[in-house]
């Protein structure tokens, strides 16, 4: 009988040591809208053998890791000060998390003690255990869309058995509300409410699967270059001057916040944002303009952006 691509699940949680199996239960699954395993993700080296014919050489693997990507839609918990279900994905991509009890949840880079998660991969019968994970995450909205939060990352290979997933429980992770005026507000950029049609960030985490002789395997968080885009109406250089600010050095502030109700509020601020080389745009004749910009740490590091759920 075929297995349903259709009955698959993962389980998600931090890992208080790294590379230790954390051991998700039913509780920790996880609502996505996409998942992508690679089970096996590893370098082929060819013996490369001298014969007196021709043909393949045999192949050994090395250095064997597993890719998981998936991707979640943009809502909180459903309660402030309740860290969503994919708050563990957040962890494990170089942030911390600062919660006010009934209040926030605020995730914000850091550059040390960074977590990890484990993550179980079920499909249809077949599970696969992901250790030592880590990544990176992406947000897009667009009007008249579900904004969504797509991870990608690495962890360590564990071999796949046949296991069925049992009972699992869906929480923290309240129902999406589409990109739109009446859900998505406050968006400003340099100072400039403008009309919004798109909106990315990414955090273009840079991590790496390393394994030397006499030494624990580990993906590595090395570095991170967080940028993204908006797309907004064009407006007279009188009422917003963005090609001058791109060809400036000031930096200037980000925000935008999606949804209405507390619990269900996501904010996203960078407040030293770089503008870098705005286009032109079209969006059924109305002249658009695309801001590509990247955000920067201050100096006191660690404070290039935040993403507080209230």
């Amino acid at each position: 009988m075929p297995l349903l691509t259709r009955k698959r699940t993962i389980l998600l949680k931090t890992e208080a040591t790294y590379g230790t199996d954390a051991t998700p239960t039913g509780t920790d699954a996880l609502v996505v809208r996409s998942i992508d395993v690679t089970p096996i993700s590893a370098d082929t080296v060819s013996r490369d053998l001298i014969r007196p014919y021709l043909g393949n050489s045999g192949q050994l693997i090395a250095n064997s890791k597993v890719e998981c990507a998936f991707e979640v839609e943009l809502a909180g918990s459903g309660t402030a000060g309740t860290a969503p279900r994919w708050g563990p994905a957040m962890l494990a991509c170089g942030t911390s998390a600062t919660t006010v009890a009934s209040t926030s949840v605020t995730y914000a880079p850091v550059s040390s003690s960074f977590s990890s998660a484990t993550i179980y991969y079920f499909a249809d019968g077949v599970k696969q255990a992901i250790t030592g994970w880590r990544g990176s995450f992406e947000i897009n909205g667009a009007v008249g869309q579900i904004p969504t939060l797509s991870f990608k990352g690495t962890g360590i290979y564990n071999g796949p058995t046949d296991t069925a997933v049992g009972a699992v429980t869906y929480s923290n992770q309240a129902d999406p509300l589409i990109f739109r005026e009446t859900n998505t507000s406050n968006y400003s950029l340099f100072s400039h409410a403008g009309c919004l049609s798109s909106f990315n960030f990414a955090l273009n985490a840079d991590v790496q699967y390393r394994q030397l002789v006499g030494c624990t395997k580990e993906v590595l968080f090395l570095d991170r270059k967080p940028s993204g885009q908006v797309m907004i109406e064009m407006v007279p250089i009188a009422t917003k001057d963005y090609f001058s600010i791109a060809n400036g050095t000031a930096t200037g502030n980000l925000a935008i916040t999606h949804g209405t109700t507390a619990g269900n509020r996501v904010v996203i601020t960078s407040p030293q944002t770089d503008l870098v080389n705005p286009s032109y745009g079209d969006d059924n004749g109305v002249i658009m303009l695309n801001i590509p910009y990247v955000s920067l740490p201050s100096s006191a590091g660690n404070d290039e952006f935040s993403i507080a759920l209230t």
